[in-house]
């Protein structure tokens, strides 16, 4: 029995010395000065390495594959990384904070606003209010909390050349908010292809920390990816960027607990024969990443039809909204 005891007293001794202490990126297996400064460079941490797949993180190091491996394995461990009780991610959820679009019928379809640690995409034809929602959520999100904002700013990556501050201003003046104070805290970067695009994207947590950012736009997120992969022998490839680039804004909406709303563009389906053509651009990939997905129709002059497509906790429904000089209301 003593020697039972002794053996599993060796043997939790020996386990101990195989946990690695992790405080610095230096500590990791695998990472030397080089590397480590390569990764800071890039904006990564341990939490960050934790996440990440073992080619990315030997693109950025060049560490190889294997090794990174173990650098993420190592990661992990010393995050703690595995299960835990749904009554603590409950307890979470108490953080989330929501964004009021400016319409109360359009806020109710979604659960109460655009929320944080979310993906929210509208998506439809020209002209149907995808990027007048974004402006609205650029000025709301800096109102304070029992305004329906989040007291942040944003970042808002413009793919299409549609940004218009002086719309903005406008959108500001309406709702008494100094037009000046509101451009300022809106940090807009134009993405001239789908690389910079992701660029723009991996750059942005930096400024996350900097500039309290509550809210990151990106209109369109498929423009780029669209023009720049042509033809079906380059679908895989737009894919897996497309995948790669819309869960770098899902991990910094949840690290941060801020919004992400996201504008796409569309097709006509020749394969649909009866109903409505339109088909929404980035296939699978897209549709299972969006928390929120809505699809915008235009109405009669001012009118906008908004559908709730899908969404893990709200049913399908519709609502009418408008988009007027003064913003977006019912």
């Amino acid at each position: 029995m003593a020697r039972k005891k002794e053996s599993d007293s060796m043997a939790e001794e020996v386990e101990e010395k195989k946990k690695i202490i992790v405080k610095e990126l230096e500590d990791l297996p695998g990472v030397g000065d080089v590397s480590a400064e390569k990764l800071r460079k890039a904006g990564y941490d341990i939490e960050k390495i934790a996440a990440s797949s073992p080619h990315e993180l030997d693109e950025i190091a060049d560490i190889g594959v294997e090794t990174a491996r173990r650098t993420i394995a190592a990661a992990r461990d010393s995050l703690e990384m595995g299960y835990e009780t749904a009554d603590k991610i409950l307890e979470r959820r108490k953080l989330v904070g929501r964004i009021t679009t400016g319409s109360k019928e359009l806020d109710a379809l979604i659960g109460g606003g655009v929320e944080t640690m979310a993906i929210t995409e509208c998506y439809g034809k020209f002209s149907s209010g995808k990027s007048q929602i974004g402006f609205q959520l650029s000025v709301n999100v800096q109102k304070p909390q029992e305004q329906g904002g989040l007291g942040g700013n944003v970042l808002f990556i413009d793919t299409e050349s549609t940004f218009r501050p002086e719309r903005i201003a406008q959108l500001a003046e309406t709702v008494g908010m100094e037009a000046d104070a509101v451009l300022k805290n809106i940090m807009v970067a134009k993405a001239i292809n789908s690389d910079h695009q992701m660029v723009l994207a991996d750059k942005m947590e930096e400024m996350i920390k900097e500039k309290n950012i509550r809210l990151i736009v990106v209109d369109s997120l498929t423009s780029h990816f669209r023009a720049d992969y042509v033809g079906r022998g380059a679908l895989s490839d737009r894919q897996q960027k497309l995948n790669k680039h819309i869960h770098t804004l899902q991990k910094l909406a949840d690290k941060y607990n801020l919004a992400v709303y996201i504008t796409n563009q569309v097709m006509d389906n020749p394969g649909i024969m009866f109903g409505d053509p339109t088909t929404p651009i980035g296939g699978h990939v897209l549709a299972h990443a969006a928390t929120y997905r809505i699809y915008l129709r235009k109405g009669k002059e001012e009118k906008r039809i908004a559908r709730l497509v899908d969404s893990p906790n709200m049913p399908e429904g519709e609502c009418v909204f408008k988009v007027t000089p003064k913003g977006i209301g019912d």
